[in-house]
Formats: structure tokens, sequence, C-alpha cells
């Protein structure tokens, strides 16, 4: 792209999700076909993502079997972090593309409207403020009020321009609001569209959808063409079946997308405007996916009114089973804990079987009826009646098996097979749970989360190598995103490389600073390397975004003993605890630091917690020698020499070859207990 600038306009109304973000790589991506096509290539997803009118040029490289299946097979929504990893592969791509020198890209990118972008594009925003080099690209992001989360990383990653003379973007005569999509309110160009006729405005918002639909382009018909064939109802009338497609198009390309934000906000818009009569199934499907992405974005209760809704106007028992397994799947994952309510789901879960039960068409009710078992066993499962929710999965299984055709619904099949295999390895049996999973990833190589689960459970079995492979080929076959170099760092830690695993912690923390258990694992290795400034840093930014964490709290009590505030240190290791009594480290921490405060009977209390917790843990807890090795010098110091021999014995039966404890077994006195 020639030019050592270039403007965008982020305004949703224009192209919805992306618009910004869409507009820098029309931009680019045709010149980086040319120069560097694997850079284009190795960012597919992403790239196919923000500017799906890019995808005739850059084929899908990486590709679920859901992408060639019909609507009602795919079944999976993407979470609401997924718009996360895309921006963070956007600015990765952008970054590599940039330090091409021999590229066209720009030196210096203008967002216009960042106040009226869609979340897609101020988190896309907010990851190049955080991530790229202002030596590499200078950002200027324009806007009059942005929302809290583009204001404050304006805040700390930027420095304030004189804002515009003027109220909102540019406007000079001669431009016209209905050209530029409604995006504009300048008075320049607000003004003769608001003298024109109901019936004028009516024909030139019909002109301008007209001429957009005539170029084939998928993003305006996420904002442009649903705005202006709103204002063309609004004014005129009309045949209602056209805006009822246009919002219907919009909002399931967005939810399917995992747009959430977008989806919820185009469908409540729709549900505004259209009426069920004209096409109750189209009616029912933006109802459907408007709820959907509200209870993605932290509304369930609005969610909640729109399935109570739907009760109210429908009869058909397939929809109102769905609206009841909805409603169950709100109530059991309610982004509010303290709002979750297991026994109302189970209520709502058992009136979407009951229905689907009596389906008459055989397929029809494997499918339904399935689904439905899988999520009741959601449910039992948060009731803590696994046994039950593995039985019901298998049920949903063998009903697939029996009575769907060979080959359909494969994405059912493959979340089932995963579940039960979550199930399987929660009941204690993971060696047993390691076929279902294979069996998924062998179905859908190309799909990413089955790995991680995959390697998570190999990890757990001590096969590292075999982890490390999944972990890894999850960071190939998807956008950025921090758990595989999270796990990754466990590896590595276990390995005793202590600077990779740091290395893959502080990558998970840039991908997402938000990422609460990186913090807890990064402090914790910076405590142990005796870099207290830095592990206290990690301690109290995972605590700002989870201040009751017990891990963390634990973390912050170690640094503080280390820094030699005791008072301190115990308030922060007596509020771990009060949180979870069960956690080891924060016991073996309090012990060493009663046994340094002069308090070996209270250490020795402490200590023995520790060991009874450490015993129990299958495999044994790793804490379990520091624990021991600490109570066996807690009891010298009380004078109680068999029982420290015992407890020094029994640590160095668990590590033959550690320094401390033979060397506390040969000197006996004046060995000092330790966090290690």
């Amino acid at each position: 792209m020639p030019g050592e600038h270039l403007l965008v306009d982020a305004h949703r109304r224009r192209c919805g999700p992306y618009t910004a973000a869409g507009a820098v790589l029309n931009a680019l991506v045709p010149g980086a076909l040319e120069r560097r096509p694997h850079l284009v290539a190795a960012h597919d997803i992403e790239i196919r993502s923000a500017a799906p009118d890019l995808c005739h040029l850059v084929p899908a490289r990486r590709r679920s079997i859901a992408a060639g299946l019909p609507r009602p097979q795919r079944i999976l929504v993407p979470a609401p972090r997924r718009t996360l990893r895309i921006a963070n592969g956007l600015a990765e791509f952008l970054r590599d593309h940039l330090r091409d020198r021999g590229s066209a890209g720009p030196r210096a990118l203008v967002v216009e409207q960042a106040d009226e972008a869609d979340h897609t594009d101020r988190e896309f925003l907010i990851v190049l403020l955080r991530r790229l080099d202002p030596a590499l690209l200078t950002l200027v992001v324009c806007a009059a009020e942005p929302e809290s989360d583009l204001a404050a990383a304006l805040e700390r990653y930027a420095e304030p321009l004189r804002p515009r003379e003027q109220d909102g973007p540019p406007g000079v005569p001669g431009q016209d609001y209905v050209e530029l999509d409604g995006s504009c309110d300048a008075p320049a160009v607000r003004e003769p569209y608001e003298r024109m006729s109901p019936g004028e405005r009516a024909r030139r918002h019909r002109e301008r959808s007209d001429a957009l639909t005539a170029t084939g382009r998928v993003a305006p018909r996420l904002g442009a063409i649903p705005y202006h064939l709103e204002r063309c109802h609004r004014e005129h009338g009309g045949d209602p079946r056209e805006l009822i497609d246009a919002f219907a198009f919009a909002v399931e390309h967005c939810l399917a997308e995992g747009f959430h934000h977008a989806a919820a906000e185009l469908g409540e818009r729709a549900l505004r405007v259209i009426e069920r009569e004209p096409d109750p199934e189209a009616w029912w499907r933006i109802l459907h996916s408007t709820a959907s992405a509200l209870g993605a974005t932290e509304r369930e209760e609005a969610a909640r009114a729109l399935f109570d809704l739907a009760r109210r106007e429908i009869a058909d028992p397939v929809e109102r089973a769905t609206a009841a397994y909805a409603t169950a799947m709100l109530l059991v994952r309610h982004h509010d804990l303290g709002r979750r309510d297991t026994d109302e789901a189970l209520a709502w879960i058992n009136e979407a079987v009951a229905l689907t039960s009596l389906l008459p068409d055989r397929r029809l009710r494997a499918f339904h009826l399935g689904f439905d078992l899988n999520g009741k066993a959601l449910v039992e499962s948060r009731r803590g009646r696994l046994t039950e929710a593995y039985r019901l999965v298998q049920e949903a299984i063998e009903l697939a098996d029996r009575d769907l055709a060979p080959g359909e619904h494969p994405i059912h099949r493959l979340v089932l097979l995963a579940n039960r295999a979550q199930l399987t390895a929660m009941l204690g049996r993971p060696e047993e749970a390691l076929p279902d999973l294979t069996a998924a990833i062998e179905a859908d190589p190309e799909y990413p989360d089955y790995y991680l689960d995959r390697g998570n459970l190999l990890f757990r079995l001590g096969r590292h190598d075999e982890a490390l492979a999944d972990y890894e080929a999850a960071m190939r076959l998807s956008p950025p995103f921090p758990e595989p170099y999270y796990n990754r760092a466990e590896i590595r830690f276990a390995a005793g490389d202590h600077e990779g695993a740091l290395a893959d912690l502080d990558h998970a923390l840039e991908l997402d600073p938000e990422f609460v258990v990186a913090y807890v694992n990064r402090a914790g290795l910076l405590a142990a390397a005796g870099r207290y400034g830095e592990a206290r840093t990690d301690a109290e930014r995972g605590l700002a975004l989870d201040p009751g964490n017990a891990h963390l709290l634990c973390v912050l009590g170690q640094v503080e003993a280390a820094e030699g505030r005791h008072a301190e240190a115990r308030r922060a290791l007596d509020a771990a605890l009060d949180r979870d009594p069960r956690l080891t480290a924060a016991w073996v921490t309090r012990g060493a630091l009663a046994f340094e405060s002069g308090d070996p009977e209270g250490a020795v209390a402490d200590l023995t917690h520790a060991v009874e917790l450490g015993e129990d843990a299958t495999p044994p807890c790793a804490m379990l020698l520091t624990a021991l090795f600490n109570r066996g010098i807690a009891l010298r110091a009380l004078g109680r020499r068999e029982e420290a021999r015992d407890d020094l014995l029994r640590a160095l039966e668990l590590a033959p070859d550690d320094v401390d404890v033979r060397r506390a077994l040969d000197e006996g006195e004046g060995v000092r207990a330790t966090t290690r």
C-alpha cells in the first residue's frame, strides 16, 4: 500500500464488526500476498474473519469440519474470547508485515470515530496500543467519548493530542449523509438530510442499500445494509421480509463468528422493528441468536426475557425445548457465581428432555434429545452428581450411534465424546478418557481445543512429551491464545527449564493481561528466583482482577515474608487460608513464617496441616517434601528429636539426592526452615 499514512473510519454502522480492522486489511493484504504470501497464510483465520470480502484471495488453510456442514449441524458457537485471539493474530500480522522494510505498509494509522466502533475494533485497537512498538507504527485514535475499555488503554499507552474543534467526525459541504451510511453527524452533512421529505429519505436509503447489495460484498451486510433498510422501513414501510432477511443474515453471521456484542446489538434492533407473523421461522432464529449473544456478553437477564417472550409466542415443541435448554444454560453458567441456580436449571432442562423425548421422527429425536441430555449432564455435574452426568452423556452417544444416519451431525458426536472424556477423567479414570479425545481429534484434526484438552490429560498422566506436542498443535491451529503457552510453561517448569517457563508465561500475559492463573504461576516463579519486586507486581495485578485469589495471596505472603514484613505476610497468608483451607503452599509458608518469628509450636501445627494435605493428594503434593523438611526442623527446635528425624527420613525417601535434607540429618542443629 503506497503512502506513509492510512486513515480509516471505525464507525460500526458501515461494516459492523471489524469496520476499522477490515479497512486496514483490505489496504494491506493484497500487497502482502505478493511479497509475503506465507505471512498471510499464517493468519488466514484472523484475516478471513475480520475482512470477509478477502476470502476469495485468502484460502482457508486451517479449517474445522464444521465449515463444510449445513447450518443446522454447526452447533458450536465460538466463545466470547475468540475475538481476542483474532485481535492478537491481526496485531502480529501487522507487526510482521511492517517489520519488512521493503513492504509498502503505513507508518501511521489514523482511526476516526473509535467511540462508535464495535467491540471487535475496540479490542483490536487496545491490542495494537499494548503490543505494537510506536517506532514501528504510530497509532492515532480519534474518539470523543471512548468506551471505558478503550479509554483505559488510551490513558495507559497513548499520549493525548489536542481535540478537534468541531463536534464529531470532519464533515464538509457536498458530503452526503446517506452515502456515508449515516456515519457522520457534522452539521454540514446532517442538516441537508434532515431537510428532505420522508419519501425522499426512504428513496435515498433504498438506492444506497441496492447499490451496496449489488457489490456482492459481505461487510456492508453486517452494518450499512441493515441500517438503510431499517431507515427505509421506518420512513416508508413496505415488505418486511426483506428487512427480516437482512437482519437474520447479519445476526447469524456475527454469532457464528463469535462477534457476540454485534449480534446482540443487531438482534435487539431487529426485534424492535420486525414482527413474528411475516416469517415466524426467521423471527425465532433472530431471537434465539440474539439471546445467545446476550448470554455470552454477561446480559443473562435480557437473554432470559427473550426466551420468556418466545415461550409466550411459540408452541412448536422443538423451539420450546430449545428455549428451555437455553434457559437452563443461562442459570447454570451465569457469570455471577452467586446467581447460578442448578435447581431451577434442572427443572428447565427436564422440560426440554420431556419435549424432545416425544418427537416422533427417530433421527430428529436422536439429535435434539441427545443435545438436551448432554445439557442435563452439565447441570448434574455442577450439582456434584458426576456418575449421573456420565450416564446421561453415554445415553446421548448411544442415541446418536443407533438413530442418526452414518456421518450425520459429526460435531454433535465429537462434543459428546469430549464431554464423556472430561467426565471419565473427573471420575478418576484419566487413562480411559484418552481414546475419546483421540477419536475427536482424528475426526476433526484442524480444531485446536481438543488438542488442549488431551494435552492437559497427558500432562496429568506424566506423559509430558506427548502433552507438549498437543499444546504446540493447538498453537499452530488457532490464532494466538494464552492457554497453550501457560500449559507449556508447566511442562518446562517440571523439566527444570525455569527461564523457558517464564518466557511462556510472559507471552501468555502479553496475549491476555487478564489471564489470572498466569499471574499466579509467574509470581510464584519470580518469588522462588528471589525477584520479589516483580513477584509483588504480578500478585497485585492478579489480585486487582481476582481480589480473593488464594494462590496470589499466598505468593504475596511469601514476598512479604522474604522482605521481612512478617505482620503483612501473616495477614496475606491468613486471607489465603480463609479462602482455601486446602492450599498446602499457604500452610507451608505460614509454618515457615511462624518458625522464623520464634513460634516453633505454631510452625508444627501449620506444617502438620500441610503434611496431611500433601499425603492426601494423588499423586502426593509436591510441597510434601518441603512440609516434612520444615516440620522436622521445627520439631527439633522443640526438642522432639525422634519425631524430627522421622520427618527428615521421610523427606529423604521422597528426594534421596536432596542436599538440604542430608545436611539436616547430618548436622542436627542450626538448620533454617524454608519455603523451598
